[in-house]
């Protein structure tokens, strides 16, 4: 009789060769898995769910704060990039402001001599026709002026009336000054301001590298039209020479 022990139902057989139990050093839980899963988890070539993709599927992500500040900040080329076109409809006739840096237009074409009536009291400037001009020769509000095209560096497009030589061809410290500024802000940045000491205006130049202005795609002739567009004295009967002459 064969003296070596007979495994009871159920018992694995002991110390086979090249053995331990099951075929290979397997467990049950790898037989049970099956021969076609890898042992980095993912499925094999019968098509079997990855079990790592299959716990990641279950991560709920975060949900956007819809009150975060970063998302709701405006851009500095904000209205660039929703192709907003900025629309001018004022334009005022002014010297600068002494706090302002501005540039004028370097093109002659944006400049123009012509005549002005102008009412200090009321900060206005009114426009004269041609027709009028030697009627109005002896008008002490009457006067010659170049009006230059201008900008500062909000951006704000304006007029600068610099007063020209009379009919002896004299001018003044003031406007000879007012005239080199204007001349000097074709291609820098310039800063002009009153000296009543000295009697003209003096002019300072921005130090800074600063970015060249962005003037708006405006014919010339458009900007004297909205300039003076409630302006222009075209006829003697208009109410500002109605109230030179005290008409009214």
């Amino acid at each position: 009789m064969n003296s070596s022990k007979r495994p009871q139902c159920g018992e694995s057989p002991d110390n086979l060769p090249g053995q331990d139990g099951l075929p290979f050093g397997q467990d049950v839980a790898d037989v049970q898995a099956g021969p076609d899963v890898q042992a980095n988890g993912q499925a094999g070539s019968d098509g079997r769910i990855d079990g790592l993709a299959m716990a990641g599927a279950n991560v709920t992500k975060p949900e956007a704060d819809p009150f975060d500040l970063a998302s709701l900040r405006l851009s500095q080329d904000f209205a660039s990039a929703v192709g907003v076109k900025k629309l001018v409809t004022t334009i005022p006739v002014k010297k600068p402001s002494k706090e302002w840096f501005v540039r004028t237009h370097p093109d002659p074409a944006y400049w123009l001599q012509t005549a002005v009536v102008e009412l200090k009291e009321d900060r206005e400037t009114y426009l004269v026709a041609p027709g009028l001009w030697p009627e109005l020769s002896s008008e002490p509000t009457f006067s010659p002026r170049l009006l230059v095209t201008a900008i500062n560096r909000q951006g704000v497009l304006f007029l600068w009336p610099i007063r020209l030589p009379g009919a002896g061809g004299k001018i003044d410290d003031w406007s000879r000054s007012a005239m080199d500024a204007a001349d000097e802000a074709k291609s820098r940045w310039v800063r002009v301001s009153a000296n009543m000491s000295l009697g003209a205006y003096e002019l300072a130049v921005a130090p800074a590298q600063l970015p060249e202005p962005e003037w708006p795609g405006i014919a010339f002739q458009e900007i004297i039209k909205i300039a003076f567009r409630d302006k222009m004295i075209s006829e003697w009967k208009h109410p500002v020479l109605r109230r030179l002459r005290g008409e009214v």
